[in-house]
């Protein structure tokens, strides 16, 4: 008792917490995505003008799972750093930047409310940075994981202030209904 953990030790602790984090947040991630109905296949927003510099659909998956996964493995070293200054709040900190993560496509996609969605992402960005700093003080690593995330987001955050530009009737825009004719 009160001896040091071998870093084989760290290393199994990490794997461990890797091995519930990443497949946590990834899940998380998707089921925001899928319960809002975001993207392409979503009738109101392949309604939207889009920026030029929009990527193709399945970049977003793709994005997102890389980002998602990243996040869980940062997430496993901090807390595999047990005893570490500021852990426990820079873990809630984590927490609350999870939230607003899992609530922008619900807001953008489902409610179809694009300007409240750029303020959430701008706050979100903040946040997300407080919480990478953290993080490099805590371990450089996990900071250093964060920081695709980060990029991503500002771009993303870039996304949406377009569309609310290309689309001053985003939020009242109905998508034509589906329908079929039939002609006798």
């Amino acid at each position: 008792m009160g001896q040091i953990a071998s870093p084989s030790q760290l290393r199994m602790s990490f794997l461990r917490w890797a091995l519930v984090t990443v497949p946590l947040i990834i899940l998380l991630g998707v089921a925001s995505g899928e319960l809002s109905g975001s993207g392409y296949g979503n009738a109101w927003f392949a309604d939207l003008r889009k920026p030029d510099f929009m990527p193709p659909g399945y970049v977003f998956g793709t994005a997102w799972t890389a980002l998602y996964a990243l996040m869980g493995l940062a997430l496993a070293i901090i807390l595999g750093a047990r005893g570490a200054r500021g852990r426990a709040l820079t873990l809630a900190l984590f927490a609350v930047q999870m939230a607003l993560n899992l609530s922008w496509s619900p807001l953008f996609f489902a409610a179809h409310r694009v300007t409240a969605a750029l303020v959430l992402i701008l706050v979100l960005i903040v946040v997300v940075m407080v919480v990478t700093a953290r993080f490099i003080m805590i371990r450089r690593s996990a900071g250093l994981l964060m920081l695709p995330y980060l990029g991503w987001l500002i771009f993303a955050g870039m996304l949406n202030y377009e569309i609310v530009r290309l689309n001053p009737d985003a939020e009242t825009l109905v998508p034509e209904a589906a329908g079929t004719q039939i002609s006798l």
